[in-house]
């Protein structure tokens, strides 16, 4: 596993962009991973066109882009990018835009990033660090926040007891979180998820696994419900389970709310 703040370094973090629209901003954030010799050119396209194939499910939480793509070749070791835009730019999401906050991903493989996008979800979801990388002015200030291990207060005020999912019937214990590749926005909602669920004192109890579209049709039949985005929710139609949408990736208290709708709580 690798930290967040070995896969973002001083060379891969830039404030105060300037960015035409939400292609500029995401090939900015690719400049950064190229110059730094983690990802060629083709891999920046690549996090493009997955917004055009997908739509706007990359904007996790109100400001806050997260464009990445699946590994392929144009990746030449796993790292990540973070720009602060200096004014705000549509990405096309009713409910997380303007954006900006840009934070792209490059990886191998889908398992070596994970500690590091958990560490990515547990400090969006702390609003007083959020803040303080809003106001940071170096990315030398930026790169010290992100070494702390400062956890958010944002956990939903009580614990309920197990039940079944809503409407009855037989529970499998195991929820999906799905987007487009399987490797970033549904393992960036896994992790907040998974912290819900720890506060719940469910966390040994259900299991969560992020996947992409096309697995997940598959997986459905054994899973309670999917938790994913507007877009891919539409993109995955009918898969025979609850489809949960979720607007805000980094809130606990969004995801707790729609836990509890979807379970007989």
């Amino acid at each position: 596993m690798t930290a967040l703040s070995d896969l973002l370094t001083h060379e891969t973090i830039a404030l105060d962009q300037e960015a035409e629209d939400w292609q500029d901003a995401i090939r900015l954030a690719g400049r950064l991973l190229e110059s730094a010799g983690v990802s060629a050119p083709a891999y920046t396209q690549a996090m493009v066109d997955s917004v055009h194939k997908n739509g706007p499910y990359i904007v996790l939480a109100p400001g806050f882009a997260f464009p990445h793509a699946r590994p392929s070749e144009a990746v030449h070791r796993t790292g990540m990018s973070w720009v602060r835009l200096a004014s705000p730019v549509e990405f096309g999401s009713r409910a997380n835009d303007p954006v900006t906050l840009v934070v792209a991903l490059a990886a191998t493989d889908s398992s070596t990033h994970q500690q590091a996008m958990a560490s990515l979800a547990t400090v969006l979801t702390d609003t007083e660090l959020r803040a303080s990388l809003d106001e940071a002015s170096s990315a030398e200030e930026v790169h010290a926040i992100l070494r702390g291990d400062a956890v958010g207060d944002s956990a939903p005020p009580s614990q309920p007891e197990r039940a079944r999912p809503e409407g009855g019937g037989r529970t499998r214990d195991h929820i999906l979180t799905v987007c487009g590749n399987g490797l970033g926005t549904s393992l960036f909602l896994k992790n907040t998820l998974e912290q819900v669920l720890d506060t719940w004192g469910w966390g040994g109890l259900i299991s969560v696994e992020a996947t992409d579209t096309v697995s997940a049709r598959g997986k459905a039949k054994d899973a309670d419900l999917i938790l994913t985005s507007g877009e891919i929710a539409r993109a995955l139609g009918d898969v025979g389970v609850p489809l949960v949408v979720i607007e805000n990736f980094t809130s606990q208290r969004e995801i707790d709310a729609a836990l509890r709708a979807s379970y007989d709580i």
